[in-house]
């Protein structure tokens, strides 16, 4: 890792860590339920903070990787973008190709997650309404789901990309993997799923090892009663959210990995767009039954992007260019949520 990259990189966490901390420690430190009015104004600054990043990106994108000359833009692409065709002679030129796809990447990378994490939140609002969460307790559950899923995904994104440079052959397993995740998903759809917290393997194997108190203590996750240490049934719906979305990085990291081999691109990208998921979750709890076209939508992503790596070094003899999935892949979200306005599933008549 460059001594510059070291440098954006710890710069950019401390920010992001930050944010998140003044979020929960000062605008939200009383227990309250979060409105949609809230939720929009949170929404409308991630989303507008990760687009921001992306125009960073398109005019300063080389200033991740610390590029200076031609020799050093001509490895970092060699190791990250081979199919970028720079022009010897003219640095400038080379760096605004590099810099725009930089931008497209990022941008594609962004909507994926986004779009993606959208069927995360479905699992969220089961968990938190499966094991009896109080609204206004959701937030720092999240808020903390969601730090632990930045550090969790790091390691994975970093761990994913120096595998992936030096067994190349990993994109083909990771291609057929989404494929399957994708189909499986679109078998699925209708399928309801619920959560008997008392059955639940997590909370079984908890309950074996640690000493949990029997009901909920306000927003706390641990608490010492009667000089015993005990862990609060919200610490365990905390632990199950980790969970989901470490399976549900299992999709989603390999999906951008068709997009780019950069990992600094990948964990831009992924964080940015798991970092306005909290707010969205607030902000689409009431009318996310209504876009019940979304989960078909991702499974036609989830195929159409595990082909596309399987097929990555014949797309790219073809000049497939990353703009191409960024429109299919908005057309595919647009479609989704168009078309579940305009013909809104019908609700089953109960006998």
């Amino acid at each position: 890792m460059h001594q510059t990259e070291i440098i954006f990189f710890t710069v950019f966490t401390l920010t992001i860590i930050a944010f998140l901390l003044i979020d929960l420690l000062l605008i939200g430190k009383k227990e309250h339920i979060v409105s949609a009015k809230e939720a929009a104004i949170w929404s409308t600054i991630w989303i507008s903070l990760g687009l921001l990043f992306g125009v960073f990106l398109k005019f300063h994108g080389e200033l991740i990787h610390g590029i200076k000359t031609f020799e050093d833009l001509a490895f970092i692409t060699n190791n990250y973008a081979e199919n970028i065709k720079l022009i010897p002679g003219d640095f400038e030129k080379s760096l605004q190709i590099f810099r725009n796809h930089q931008f497209l990447t990022y941008i594609t990378g962004y909507l994926i997650e986004k779009t993606l994490s959208v069927d995360n939140l479905f699992v969220m609002m089961m968990i938190l309404s499966g094991f009896g969460v109080r609204k206004q307790h959701y937030k720092p559950v999240l808020f903390w789901g969601i730090l632990g899923a930045i550090i969790l995904r790091s390691l994975f994104i970093f761990a994913g990309a120096a595998l992936i440079h030096k067994f190349s052959w990993l994109l083909l397993v990771f291609g057929g993997f989404l494929i399957y995740s994708g189909v499986k998903m679109y078998i699925d759809r209708n399928k309801e799923e619920k959560i008997e917290p008392q059955n639940h393997k997590l909370v079984k194997f908890l309950s074996k090892y640690l000493s949990v108190f029997p009901k909920y203590v306000s927003q706390r996750f641990f608490i010492i009663y009667k000089g015993k240490f005990f862990i609060t049934p919200l610490f365990i719906v905390l632990i199950i959210i980790e969970f989901s979305d470490l399976v549900f990085a299992f999709d989603s990291i390999p999906a951008i990995f068709a997009v780019t081999i950069d990992p600094y691109i990948v964990f831009f990208s992924n964080i940015f767009a798991i970092l306005g998921l909290r707010a969205l979750f607030f902000l689409l709890i009431k009318i996310v039954d209504k876009f019940w076209l979304l989960k078909p939508g991702v499974s036609i992503l989830l195929v159409f992007i595990g082909l596309k790596l399987l097929f990555h070094n014949w797309l790219d003899e073809i000049g497939f260019e990353t703009v191409y999935s960024l429109i299919f892949i908005s057309a595919v979200l647009v479609f989704s949520i168009v078309f579940s306005l305009l013909f809104p599933k019908k609700e089953k008549i109960q006998n």
